[in-house]
């Protein structure tokens, strides 16, 4: 089977990465402690692509989930699927990257960037035949940002001829909650054309146009527009997840 390692970094890759595993986790009739509720063979076919099967038939992500900070982890632990991933593969710092690029990739990432890689290789090992690796972040923040970046640097040394794939958020003026977030984008696209095999750029502006004119939401959440994402991330992986008969 061609397994694939996924990796969320940061508050917000954190926050799409979790309703990624809710939605696919709901595709394949995986229930919030991770046993099996589905009705149809189809949804075990390929099952072991995103999941490992672990005792007592419990399917668990094949995730590992980073941020400079607790906050993001706890909230995903007390999430509707936070029992569903495996509590060794949360690595997280204690003092934040502060929406620095810098502190991501060079110093408070930099420290805690060997923990991650562990769990990433211990992840591997679980592996039969791993396909590559995909990661979740934005790029205006700073974990996401510079430690996502610093992390597929990592990676793509260790595993060179391994597909690398991210879902990366792009800051936008209209949506933005800082004012460096260019700087941060900018310092990150360059990481992302060397390393990367495939991006997909997700532009939170137009998300937001979905959301008015589509779905005629009048104040659209972050909620909202991680559904959106999710949504077009299940579809994207669905010819990975599922046999293509």
């Amino acid at each position: 089977m061609r397994e694939i390692v996924h990796i969320q970094a940061g508050q917000c890759g954190n926050q799409i990465g979790s309703k990624f595993w809710e939605v696919i986790s709901d595709e394949h009739g995986i229930d919030p402690i991770g046993e099996y509720r589905g009705d149809s063979d189809l949804q075990l076919e390929r099952i072991s692509v995103y999941f490992s099967e672990a005792n007592g038939n419990r399917y668990v992500p094949r995730a590992v989930l980073v941020d400079l900070e607790p906050g993001t982890m706890d909230s995903v632990r007390s999430g509707p699927f936070g029992q569903l991933f495996r509590p060794d593969n949360f690595v997280f710092g204690q003092s934040g990257a502060g929406n620095n690029w810098a502190k991501g990739h060079y110093t408070e990432g930099a420290e805690l960037v060997e923990n991650v890689v562990d769990v990433v290789r211990r992840e591997v090992e679980t592996c039969d035949c791993l396909q590559g690796f995909q990661l979740t972040h934005s790029l205006g923040g700073g974990t996401g940002s510079g430690m996502g970046t610093l992390l597929i640097n990592k990676i793509r040394e260790e595993y060179p001829d391994r597909i690398m794939v991210t879902f990366s958020v792009m800051p936008s003026p209209k949506v933005s909650d800082t004012v460096v977030e260019p700087y941060n984008a900018t310092l990150s696209v360059h990481q992302l054309v060397e390393n990367t095999d495939e991006t997909f750029c997700i532009d939170n502006e137009a998300l937001y146009d979905i959301c008015f004119r589509t779905l005629k939401l009048t104040t659209p959440t972050y909620g909202d527009l991680n559904h959106l994402v999710s949504a077009a991330m299940s579809g994207i992986t669905t010819c990975l997840r599922f046999p293509d008969n």
